[in-house]
């Protein structure tokens, strides 16, 4: 699959800005930084239906009822930089979320692992069992 930052999701981002939480004195209190993004899914023309049910499926818990994907920035003092950082963690996400898992191969435990285990079971039934009275 192709990298997801070639395509283009900027076209369908709401953006919102508010005042950031925390300490940034004068700054925190009279500037918007804070930025929102808000990425509807079912409504996006860029990702294909097989696409979105997966992002629905993996990022449940991330998802308002209204299928859309909210991800804020507020770390930077600066409304762009946020902005920027959204937009990243945004891409991240996103494609971490169409990342394909390995299937995994049931493997069995090799016979010298088995018998280790054997040994020092052995072993610790032995202290345990020189521990008790007679």
């Amino acid at each position: 699959m192709h990298n997801i930052k070639d395509r283009k999701f900027e076209n369908e981002f709401t953006f919102a800005t508010s005042r950031s939480s925390g300490p940034g004195g004068q700054n925190v209190n009279k500037v918007n930084t804070k930025v929102e993004i808000r990425f509807d899914i079912a409504n996006s023309e860029i990702l294909s239906n097989q696409e979105k049910h997966k992002i629905l499926s993996r990022l449940k818990n991330r998802i308002t009822n209204n299928n859309e994907l909210i991800i804020t920035a507020q770390d930077e003092r600066s409304q762009l930089k946020n902005k920027e950082k959204a937009i990243d963690k945004f891409y991240q996400i996103i494609s971490m979320a169409l990342k394909n898992t390995k299937k995994r191969k049931p493997t069995r435990p090799t016979k010298s692992s088995v018998e280790k285990r054997l040994n020092q079971k052995k072993q610790h039934s032995q202290k345990k069992s020189l521990r008790k009275k007679l």
